[in-house]
């Protein structure tokens, strides 16, 4: 069972900022920038081209949708978009707020938030989502 599974059954605690029947998204815990969320199938597919199609445009659809309000939430110029797919073997998109390209570079350090900054993004993300 990935790390995502459990976030999913509930094991782990994550800050989620939406949920739908078929997909979570929550914030990375080791964000590129402030806002960094992961989008997820609830499904456990290590491979994002292993997905049944319904699966994978659904998760973009959800991603879309995340993406809109993040972008509301976190003043950015755009909201990237990466699937990298080695470190959790769960198929996942990272939503990341950026202003320059080299926001989405993953060999940067990461940044750390204390679980009250985690708490606070998480419910301006939700907030927007909701307007």
């Amino acid at each position: 069972m990935s790390i995502f599974s459990k976030i999913i059954a509930g094991e782990i605690p994550a800050h989620v900022v939406a949920e739908s029947n078929e997909f979570l998204a929550f914030l990375d815990i080791s964000p590129l920038a402030e806002g960094h969320v992961l989008v997820i199938p609830k499904k456990e597919v290590d491979y994002i081209f292993d997905l049944d199609d319904e699966t994978y445009t659904g998760l973009h659809i959800f991603a879309k949708i995340v993406a809109t309000g993040l972008k509301k939430a976190i003043p950015c110029k755009k909201v990237g978009v990466a699937v990298i797919g080695l470190e959790v073997p769960h198929a996942h998109i990272h939503l990341i707020p950026m202003n320059r390209v080299d926001d989405m570079n993953f060999a940067r350090p990461k940044l750390s938030f204390t679980p009250e900054e985690l708490s606070a993004t998480k419910e301006k993300i939700k907030a927007a989502l909701r307007d």
